[in-house]
């Protein structure tokens, strides 16, 4: 028989490594991915190779029983199951059952109004979004017993172990196991597991079908994405059906009432119990009968000569709804019929019909369930040719939507691959509303943002990453809950900005819906009349034109390696100035300039040093101080000694004085370090910098449009109450200009380039004098003066602020020192495009010195150069 993982190993070079049994259990494909292009393709798992349920359902429990016995029956009945979405929910019951007395809950994508979300985790790789975890039972996760975590891989291990230690924190106990279809784990990574082990003082086992590593040959990746652009369908859908021997060519669908007993939970997403597994048994019998009689395949169907056979049926789930899909398929094979499950996914794997790769067919159709991410394409693999004769297509009542019945939805692409499709709906389960004399749930725990990278594992180039980060609970009951279980879970992409989910949390609350802009003069008038805060409005968004983006890409190309060897200086920086530390560094950028710095500081302790950063962004207002309540979480997420704040560039220092002062008057914030990490520091302010020169930042060039197509912060009292974020908006109307990712892209590939000259460049900067010297605060004091302005706020130095002042603000005008080159080729071009005079002048130390129109109305003229009165 060909091994499925034979077409990407002869083109690519891949090899399996390990147990003999690793390529009975793992196939691969391709997928279009920047990061990765292999896929391991389990055979076992129900996913995306329909299997016989009795094989998919037996290995979890085997793995299940395993633990049984590893752990003892004592301890046995104190454990708790928690699996991982979507692909390990089923796997994560099934093991549950092996332990037979083991509560269980798998994470959702699917918010729950009303639910208190107990945590949550972002996975990009798997194409998810954020996955919560929603027990209806509060106390679930609190027990002393062992818990067993659940997920069909263990690469790095990462997620799991940092799952653990979150939780381990506020609920220690003495055992953990982990358990996983396959084992592909680094040499490094197994010793890393008994040392994190011995760290927090517990037993921490994993138990696995097979165990190997994956081989991959240098240049895997372009290779593997120059394989999926040559070989991926136009549109993306499966081969014509083979031939079903007169069925009709398209079936109408059946719909089954199943007679789910009710209040049985449909699965796991809230929890389910040893009873509520009893209880399905128990109903299993009068479903299965329903099926059968719905299916009219009770006779055999000819075969080829004449001899009967079995007939053919597919039973499959939806996305994370594994569990019931898989019990039900068991039934209908236990009753004689010749059954395979699998399931639908959000995951886009190329298709090729050959018998040594693992993805044969694919179907494509819109998603059904309203997901809380946006619609999107979803998919069912080796459905189409499987020759079956049946398809029982199993959804939760949430998914039962019209675009699940549509001319190009589920149902009709089954029914044009399958000449009989039945329609089995499980009602979703809703937990019953917390009683208000409930008891308090206990705030859960908090878990750092660190990835699973399979990539890690199987020596990609780079990493799909992913992070997790488990929040607190919402009190419930008389007893007051901690400021932090008031907090909501950090935003992330793509429900909010255009980053990746993993590449940072936004401590901000989501205020697309209100409208907040105004008239560039209106606002500038209002701010310095005293009428409005500058943080109580926003600019118009200034749509560059195409010889602005065409400056904004030269600039780019031409300034990459100047900005990645400041990314990967202020990044060393940071990483030694925190050495000896147990946790990593928390980058946490200031929003919004610094955000795209902490994005790629990220991305820099990722590739040189295969670190995971935590990276938030929070809010500061001039004047009115850093985002407190952001504080508070983060405070209960992480140690707030490891935290880093981080900005794009220094001006004169205000927002460096602005930070310590905050955190200087509260006792509360006394842990966290007011020093700012910065890119570029020409005021020479911070002692944490990339550099001190004072040169284009093509960040700094756009607005939204290069910061993941968010907004600036926010800060209004009938918006932001006291115990809210502060606000800002996504948006998403800007999609066709945004460029942020473009502009990360564009610095990380110039990483390895400039690597060895950061290093010696940092050794340096270590042992030097970084002591701050001010002397940009100095000389914006001199031009305030100079200039008769009277007033440091309304003198913007260096080339980012600058760009700001021409972008949000009324330029009065610009001083360029002279002899400026390519630096201020889009300052000229914005100056020009508003009819701001451009000065040039000696003994300037910054590029350039933005001057917001001072006492400014919209009669005021300032010919002469200097200040003028309001009229």
């Amino acid at each position: 028989m060909v091994w499925t993982g034979t077409w990407v190993a002869e083109r690519l070079g891949v090899e399996l490594v390990g147990d003999e049994d690793l390529t009975a259990l793992l196939g691969l494909a391709l997928r279009r991915n920047p990061k990765r292009a292999h896929l391991l393709v389990s055979s076992v798992l129900g996913k995306h190779v329909p299997q016989h349920p009795s094989v998919v359902y037996g290995s979890g429990l085997g793995l299940g029983l395993r633990v049984r016995e590893l752990l003892g029956a004592d301890e046995a009945e104190n454990a708790v199951v928690l699996g991982y979405a979507e692909t390990a929910t089923a796997l994560g019951h099934a093991v549950a059952d092996g332990l037979g007395t083991a509560p269980y809950l798998h994470s959702t994508r699917r918010p729950v109004a009303g639910v208190a979300t107990a945590g949550g985790f972002e996975e990009s790789h798997s194409h998810a979004t954020s996955h919560l975890l929603l027990p209806e039972d509060p106390e679930l996760l609190a027990g002393k017993g062992p818990l067993v975590l659940v997920d069909d891989e263990f690469s790095t291990g990462n997620t799991v172990l940092n799952t653990i230690r979150g939780l381990h924190e506020r609920y220690p106990r003495d055992r953990y196991v982990v358990v996983a279809l396959v084992d592909m784990r680094a040499p490094a990574d197994r010793d890393r597991l008994t040392g994190f082990a011995a760290e927090i003082g517990a037993r921490v086992d994993l138990i696995s079908l097979a165990a190997g590593t994956v081989g991959l040959p240098d240049g895997v990746l372009e290779k593997g994405q120059e394989l999926v652009a040559r070989h991926e369908p136009a549109g993306g859908t499966a081969p014509a059906p083979r031939s079903r021997g007169g069925y009709a060519a398209v079936a109408t669908p059946v719909r089954v009432d199943l007679d789910w007993p009710a209040e049985l939970p449909d699965g796991g997403r809230h929890g389910f119990t040893p009873a509520h597994r009893a209880r399905l048994e128990a109903a299993l019998p009068v479903m299965t009968d329903a099926l059968t009689e719905a299916l009219a395949v009770g006779t055999t169907a000819p075969a080829p000569g004449g001899a009967p056979r079995a007939p053919r049926v597919l039973v499959l789930g939806f996305e994370e709804l594994m569990y019931a899909p898989l019990r039900l398929a068991g039934a209908l094979e236990d009753a004689g019929l010749d059954v395979r499950y699998s399931t639908t996914t959000r995951s886009p794997v190329l298709a090729v019909d050959d018998p040594g790769y693992a993805i044969r067919t694919r179907l494509v159709f819109p998603a059904h369930d309203a997901p809380a991410d946006g619609p999107g394409e979803r998919y069912a693999y080796n459905v189409a040719g499987g020759g079956y004769d049946a398809v029982v297509a199993v959804v939760d009542s949430a998914a039962d939507t019209p675009e699940l019945h549509a001319p190009e939805g589920l149902l009709a692409q089954l029914a044009a691959h399958i000449p009989h499709v039945v329609l089995a709906v499980v009602p979703s389960y809703a937990p019953r509303a917390a009683s208000p004399s409930a008891p308090h749930p206990h705030p859960q725990a908090a878990v750092e943002p660190v990835a699973e990278t399979e990539s890690e594992a199987i020596g990609s180039s780079e990493s799909i990453r992913s992070s997790v980060a488990v929040g607190s609970s919402v009190a419930i009951g008389s007893e007051a809950p901690e400021r932090s279980s008031m907090l909501p879970e950090p935003l992330r992409g793509p429900t909010f900005s255009s980053y990746a989910p993993e590449e940072v949390g936004w401590l901000l609350q989501d205020l697309s819906d209100v409208e907040l802009e105004a008239p560039t003069e209106e606002r500038e008038e209002a701010i310095q009349s005293g009428g409005a805060h500058y943080a109580e409005s926003l600019p118009v968004e200034y749509q560059p034109s195409a010889r602005y983006q065409e400056l904004f890409h030269s600039a780019l190309e031409s300034s990459a390696a100047r900005i990645a060897h400041a990314v990967g200086t202020v990044t060393e920086t940071v990483l030694a100035e925190k050495a000896g530390r147990p946790g990593p560094p928390v980058l946490v950028s200031l929003a919004r300039a610094g955000t795209p710095v902490g994005v790629l500081m990220r991305r820099w302790a990722h590739r040189r040093h295969g670190l995971e950063l935590p990276h938030y962004a929070v809010s500061i207002v001039r004047g009115r101080g850093i985002d407190a309540n952001a504080l508070r979480w983060l405070a209960a997420h992480h140690d707030p000694s490891d935290v880093v704040f981080v900005d794009g560039w220094t001006g004169k220092g205000a927002i460096t004085r602005e930070l310590a002062a905050a955190l200087r008057e509260s006792e509360e914030f006394a842990g966290f370090d007011p020093e700012i990490a910065v890119l570029a520091d020409p005021g020479s302010c911070v002692r944490t910098y990339g550099t001190r020169e004072d040169f284009l930042i093509p960040s700094a060039c756009l607005n939204s449009t290069v910061s993941g197509l968010i907004s600036r912060t926010v800060l209004r009292s009938d918006l932001v109450g006291a115990d809210d974020f502060h606000g800002a908006k996504f948006y998403r109307d800007l999609a066709g200009a945004d460029v942020s990712n473009a502009f990360l892209d564009a610095v990380e590939a110039r990483f390895d380039e400039v690597a060895d000259t950061v290093d010696r460049d940092v050794k340096d900067l270590l042992a030097g004098d970084r002591t701050p010297t001010w002397e940009g605060w100095a000389a914006v004091e001199r031009i305030s003066e100079e200039y008769g302005i009277h007033d440091v706020n309304l003198v913007k130095p260096g080339v980012g602020e600058t760009t700001r002042v021409l972008l949000r603000r009324v330029p009065w005008k610009i001083l360029a020192r002279r002899g400026a080159g390519a630096d201020l080729a889009h300052v000229r071009l914005l100056a020009e495009q508003r009819g701001v005079p451009v000065e040039e002048v000696d003994d300037l130390p910054y590029t350039c010195v933005g001057l917001i129109h001072p006492q400014y109305t919209r009669g005021a003229t300032g010919a002469d150069g200097k200040a003028v009165v309001s009229r």
